[in-house]
Formats: structure tokens, sequence, C-alpha cells
């Protein structure tokens, strides 16, 4: 596996338990553990934002993100995914990228309050997002030849 491969697959790895965590702080209303002086992650964890149609946020990133983790390990393995993972990988990291940004956006000038975790996961679909440019750049280079 390339290196910038595993720098994707071990930043989603760190992205699924990031949201995993937060999904289980959320279904089973416990206390979130937050870093003294980094935000207030209860606060945000508790907000309008934290869900959407009922289903926790965390929960639709903790899924995006094991996709994610199937597409980098399988890709060479299985001939639809080895056809169609660069795309499908692009699709879930691209808007996954544009809801981070937007969380991100909610939690500085809506809810006023940083989750340190929340953070994590937006910094490891951004990785996995420019991983995937790096990506779609280094096929086009290859045809081009």
């Amino acid at each position: 596996m390339k290196k910038i491969n595993i720098i994707a697959l071990v930043t989603s790895i760190i992205g699924f338990i990031d949201s995993a965590y937060l999904t289980i702080i959320k279904f089973t209303n416990s206390p979130i553990y937050c870093t003294p002086g980094l935000g207030n992650c209860e606060t945000v964890q508790n907000s309008q934002w934290s869900t959407i149609w009922g289903i926790p946020i965390a929960l639709l990133g903790a899924i995006a993100f094991l996709i994610l983790i199937l597409c980098f390990v399988f890709e060479r393995r299985i001939p639809m995914l080895n056809k169609y993972s660069q795309y499908l990988i692009f699709g879930i990291s691209f808007f996954g990228f544009l809801y981070s940004l937007f969380l991100t956006y909610l939690e500085l000038f809506v809810i006023h309050a940083i989750c340190q975790w929340c953070l994590l996961s937006a910094i490891c679909m951004t990785i996995v997002f420019i991983v995937t440019i790096i990506r779609f750049n280094e096929i086009q280079l290859r045809s081009s030849k």
C-alpha cells in the first residue's frame, strides 16, 4: 500500500474511533470528556445541530469513516471497488469535508462552543479529502503518460 493511502487509512481509522465515541456518548447520554480549556463539548453534543432527522451526526460520521476504511482496505481486492472506489472515496470525503465546514461554522458562530472531538473529526475528513485530490492528480499524471 502506498504511503498516501496509508495516511488516508490511518486518518479514517482515527475518524471512525472519534465518531464512534461521540455516537456512544449520544446514545447512552453519558458525560462527554472535554479537555479543560479546549471548549465545551457538552453544549455542542446537546445542541439541536447534533442530530439530523433524529439520527446523531456522529453516527453518520462513523458510517462514512467505516465506508472509507473498507474502500482503502479492499479497493485492490474487489473488482467493482477497484473500478469505482476512487469516486466513492471522493464523494464521501468531499461531502464530509463540506459538512464539517458547516458544522464548524455552527460551533463558532451559532452554538458559540467548540467540541474537540468534532474538530478532530473535521480534521480527519479534511485530510482524507486532500489525499483524495492527490490520488486523482496521480491518476491524471499516469494516464497522460
